[in-house]
């Protein structure tokens, strides 16, 4: 195994103070980089059952191990902590620039602990840490604290930063960079906790990262990109971003509508590519992408006339369109907007702007306890109101700042019915009972209801690998949904975004892997394989240590007892054994039937080794 030296920039911010450490050879090895590095760090250095708004909670910025190369979709960044939002593992993807520069100035990683006295921001250049004074940055929304860290320190820095919303202590609070987001889990409210306003990092006195064999990796970049530039979804993404998925799904029966009540949003073409792509602008592309698919759209008319979004993507048009039951893409374009704004992730405030709407409907929430607002369905000045109230945390927004299973929690007279979350985590836009193995991919998630922690594109656009799935089917499912975490896992050390994986395979991406490390492990699939494997259930070992169980990994009520309505082919559809499909995917992935892993597994993927004996005996895992 050749000699790697990678760094990790070790920030403790209570003490100002701050160390540079050579990653240790076999945790660079068995966990490569990026998310497995995350995985590592938050099981060894979180302690157990801490409020995640301790000091004591980490958080980790970590870029791929092919961040800032040339290869095509490998520069996004994601954040690891412990969640506020549902006490989970956290980690939380984000585009743009910052992962590249985090590898021009030589680290694989910054973990940060401790609480600042006062408001701080961190720049970062080369070997130098700088702490700097943010009290006249703290209150600023995103997009000012971008732009007044720019003039200060030059216009090629990256910031990560957060809002209001971050400061105020949301559950479900963003990191910002660009206009990009780190949007999910609450790991903005965990830099706010922290009295951390931004990371700064200035690559210009950089240089690109090492190579082992530049000849062969530029071929292999070159066979990337040549396999993406003219393949049909490359060019739609593009052109139309993701917006193309909502006439895709809703045709499907998949697309939610009304917090899931049903499956059909009249009006819906007036969110649909065609109408998003009158308001486009221009588009916009994170570091070495060739796709490009950041549309940048103005809203037009009163009130929201003039306000770009780099977006809305796909999730926000459900999110603030069928989800409130609302088919203007004005207000869609300036909720996306107020959310990257504030700081505020689009998922958890759309649904649970919805979830609100549904409890106003069903009479369980009154307009008295609302602040004096109608919560009707699609009604643009309700729904402008409570982004403003829960991002402050005023009024009624204090309680639904929490995110819908700890409001509901407080709330009662059976309202838990209508919170659309698993684990604390609000769903995404895919109906689970029109695509069952992405809704078991949802309780199973180690995050909660991620549509992105293992994509089960065989359902949703007919990806024939490993096999075909039909999706309404009721049982035969689980294989897949773990096939699709363990592959995320894999391609997560890169961090490969999910736009750059179009006509490309496993073996190129094991080649990249090898081609840029010169570790020949990383060029077997198997290895890989294994690595994949292993990411995921270390972050299963660090939910089962915080007091997961079986028994959270499960979908909400309506979706195992409510037949899908008005939802064309996917009508009258719901999880008849779901059960049966959660211990067929606890059986692909190695565990007992509790949802622990088994010793052998934990051995096979050297876990109790790595780990330590104790990670056994405290999970009293099974055999």
């Amino acid at each position: 195994m050749p000699k790697q030296t990678r760094l990790i920039l070790k920030i403790d911010l209570t003490n100002r103070a701050f160390e540079f450490q050579e990653l240790p050879e076999d945790i660079s090895f068995f966990f490569v980089g990026g998310r497995g590095l995350g995985a590592y760090y938050a099981i060894k250095e979180i302690p157990p059952h801490l409020d995640p708004l301790s000091p004591e909670n980490l958080l980790v910025f970590l870029p791929g191990i092919l961040a800032g190369t040339p290869a095509p979709g490998f520069s996004k960044w994601m954040v690891v902590a412990k969640s506020p939002l549902t006490g989970t593992y956290a980690r939380s993807v984000c585009g743009g620039r910052l992962g590249a520069a985090m590898r021009f100035i030589g680290l694989d990683g910054v973990v940060i602990r401790g609480k600042a006295t006062t408001p701080l921001y961190v720049v970062l250049k080369n070997r130098e840490v700088l702490f700097l004074e943010a009290e006249d940055l703290w209150g600023l929304d995103t997009f000012e604290t971008q732009e007044r860290l720019k003039k200060r320190h030059g216009s090629k820095i990256s910031v990560a930063t957060i809002g209001p919303a971050g400061e105020k202590g949301v559950l479900f609070s963003a990191i910002i960079h660009e206009r990009r987001a780190a949007a999910r889990l609450g790991v903005g409210a965990v830099m706010g906790a922290k009295n951390l306003k931004a990371l700064v990092i200035d690559p210009k006195e950089g240089t690109p990262p090492p190579i082992h064999n530049k000849e062969a990796f530029s071929k292999l970049v070159h066979e990337h990109s040549k396999a993406i530039k003219d393949h049909p979804r490359r060019i739609r993404l593009q052109q139309l971003g993701t917006t193309f998925m909502t006439m895709q799904m809703h045709e499907l029966g998949i697309f939610p509508v009304k917090n899931f009540q049903k499956g059909c949003l009249s009006g819906v073409d007036k969110i649909g590519a065609d109408a998003f792509n009158k308001l486009k602008v221009k588009d916009y592309g994170c570091y070495g992408c060739t796709t490009r698919c950041g549309n940048v759209f103005r809203a037009q008319g009163s009130p929201y006339g003039g306000t770009e979004s780099e977006g809305p993507e796909y999730e926000t048009i459900f999110s603030f369109g069928g989800e409130i039951y609302n088919n203007n893409p004005n207000l869609i374009i300036f909720a996306d907007y107020l959310c990257d704004k504030l700081g505020l992730d689009t998922i958890s405030t759309g649904v649970t702007i919805g979830f609100v709407m549904e409890l106003y409907e069903k009479g369980i929430v009154t307009k008295t306890e609302l602040d004096g607002l109608e919560a009707r369905w699609g009604d643009p000045e309700f729904v402008v109101k409570m982004i403003y109230k829960i991002a402050f945390r005023e009024g009624v927004g204090e309680l639904f700042s929490k995110g819908t299973k700890k409001a509901s929690e407080l709330i009662g007279r059976g309202s838990e019915y209508y919170a659309m979350q698993v684990k604390g985590l609000e769903l995404p836009g895919y109906e689970p009972r029109a695509a069952k193995a992405h809704g078991l991919g949802y309780a199973v998630s180690n995050i909660g209801a991620s549509h992105m922690y293992g994509y089960v594109r065989q359902e949703i656009s007919g990806l024939k690998e490993p096999r075909e799935v039909d999706r309404l089917a009721n049982e035969g499912k689980g294989d897949i949904v773990a096939w699709n975490q363990i592959k995320k896992a894999i391609e997560e050390v890169g961090i490969l975004c999910n736009f750059a994986d179009t006509n490309i395979d496993q073996r190129l991406i094991a080649d990249l892997y090898l081609e840029a490390t010169g570790i020949p492990e990383y060029s077997d699939q198997n290895f890989l394989w294994d690595v994949g494997h292993r990411i995921v259930c270390t972050e299963r070992l660090f939910n089962i240590r915080e007091g997961f169980s079986k028994d959270e990994d499960i979908l909400p009520k309506r979706f195992l007892t409510e037949p899908l309505k008005n939802a064309g082919p996917s009508s009258g559809s719901y999880y008849k054994s779901f059960q049966k499909l959660l211990q067929e995917y606890y059986q692909a992935m190695g565990f007992d039937e509790e949802g622990r892993p088994k010793s052998d597994l934990l051995t096979r993927l050297s876990l109790g080794s790595i780990l330590g004996s104790e990670i056994n005996r405290l999970l009293h895992i099974s055999g």
